[in-house]
């Protein structure tokens, strides 16, 4: 197995004159007079490691082989490379090919292919340059959210994937079933007999681990999730999955303003943590996805955040001198294009709005005394809008039941959630990111397919 120290990024900083072994996949192969030059990735950096094979260093029949999608192992020496941007370049002495690639077939090939073609060959394009940077920094985004957790003492939680209740109340839910849907079993009202079904009841796919999160939280204080979670949207826009990754932490004895500083931290923490440890992948993005987006990531991770309520937001929007194609009313949500104004051109920075219409809000969150509003933030972002939703959750047993009802939920579904407010309720308070809108922040990426290994989309769920 590969081991630290011989991966092709630890090579590109190696000395010459070190004997090495490197492996990867040939990304092109290009042929000048009495020598041959071959890309070789194994995907640990954004830099390729240059190998020269001089003519005659192999034999003409193994050559052949070494063509792009190759695999192969090299084993050589360290140079000085006399080409621009690398400090050193392999020089071979013996070439092992492990599974070669038919060069006429292979799909992968130097030209630059479309984002939509590389969707239908999703097995082979994290070998694609852009993929290759986009599962690297999704990686890092990953490690760092873990890391940022573990360094203030938060417990990692794994939370159900298959639920019987519905966090959001939204009702798209994917269904978990074992019954014969061509022979279903019926009661006597000619209405599904869910109890003849595997749990005894219908069960869901999970929109979110919050619920489960908050059951952690009255026990061990500070708990966050992190998992697959699933909506069955109909929604065929480059923004919507069906299956995403979300990281939500709860916690004890935390209000809104505490809610806030957290999810201010957490943001700039990872951010930060992806400028330093991603430089040339970002700075490929910058050049050539979307000018501008490395300027931002720097700008968001040095800000102190702006921190405004929804009627002030609201305020400021109906003076602004704009036709807005979606009306601003207190009481309807804000859109994107007010989100990006109030960040871009209102204050020049990520903007944290509280303190919503409860009637936009889901029932968990804290009712305010004016009875009009819910203890709810969401941490606005420049070029994107909305990047973290939370709330400060509702702790009163009475109040929380009432909210079930107003929104027409059944209490049963729920009988366990409220017993968390009859047995030693606290003050608590949590948010929710999703990692691949947070990837499309940060990489700059337009659509959301294309910040997933696998995309599960309306009428598509190949690989």
């Amino acid at each position: 197995m590969i081991r630290p120290g011989q991966y092709v990024r630890d090579l590109l900083q190696g000395s010459p004159g070190t004997s090495v072994t490197a492996h990867g996949w040939v990304r092109t192969r290009r042929d000048s007079k009495g020598v041959h030059f071959v890309q070789l990735s194994d995907g640990s950096s954004f830099q390729d490691l240059q190998v020269v094979i001089a003519e005659g260093a192999i034999e003409p029949e193994l050559l052949r082989r070494v063509t792009t999608g190759a695999c192969v192992r090299v084993e050589g020496e360290l140079v000085d490379s006399p080409a621009r941007g690398q400090k050193v370049e392999l020089k071979a002495r013996a070439v092992h090919v492990f599974g070669a690639a038919d060069p006429a077939s292979y799909p992968l090939q130097k030209k630059g292919h479309s984002f939509e073609y590389l969707r239908e060959i999703a097995h082979l394009r994290p070998r694609s340059t852009t993929f290759g940077a986009v599962f690297r920094v999704r990686h890092a985004l990953s490690f760092a959210i873990h890391r940022f957790f573990e360094e203030r003492g938060f417990m990692y939680v794994h939370t159900p994937i298959i639920t019987a209740s519905d966090c959001e109340g939204a009702g798209a839910l994917f269904g978990v079933t074992t019954l014969d849907l061509a022979n279903l079993p019926r009661t006597p009202e000619g209405a599904v007999d869910y109890g003849e079904d595997f749990f005894g009841k219908r069960a869901y796919l999970t929109v979110s681990g919050q619920l489960e999160g908050e059951i952690f939280a009255s026990a061990f204080t500070n708990v966050y999730t992190f998992g697959p979670t699933f909506r069955a949207e109909n929604s065929n826009t480059p923004r919507h999955l069906a299956e995403f990754w979300m990281v939500e932490p709860e916690m004890s004895f935390c209000d809104l303003e505490g809610d806030m500083d957290l999810a201010e931290e957490f943001l700039k923490y990872i951010l930060q943590y992806v400028l330093d440890h991603c430089r040339a992948d970002l700075e490929f993005f910058d050049k050539r996805i979307d000018p501008g987006v490395l300027g931002t990531l720097e700008l968001v991770a040095d800000s102190s955040f702006e921190r405004i309520t929804y009627t002030e937001a609201v305020r400021l929007l109906e003076r602004a001198n704009r036709s807005w194609e979606f009306p601003v009313r207190w009481g309807a949500d804000l859109q994107s294009e007010h989100e990006r104004y109030l960040t871009e051109e209102t204050f020049g920075k990520p903007v944290i709005v509280t303190d919503y219409p409860k009637e936009i809000k889901a029932f968990y969150m804290r009712a305010n005394d004016d009875g009009r509003t819910v203890r709810a933030m969401d941490v606005l972002a420049p070029r994107i809008g909305e990047i973290i939703g939370g709330s400060q959750r509702e702790e009163r047993h009475d109040v929380l039941t009432a909210r079930i009802q107003e929104q027409g939920l059944p209490l049963d579904a729920y009988w366990w959630y409220l017993e968390l407010r009859k047995f030693g309720s606290a003050p608590h308070a949590g948010f929710g990111l999703g990692l691949e809108r947070m990837l499309m922040y940060v990489t700059g990426m337009k659509n959301i397919r294309d910040v997933i290994p696998f995309a599960r989309t309306p009428g598509h769920a190949e690989f």
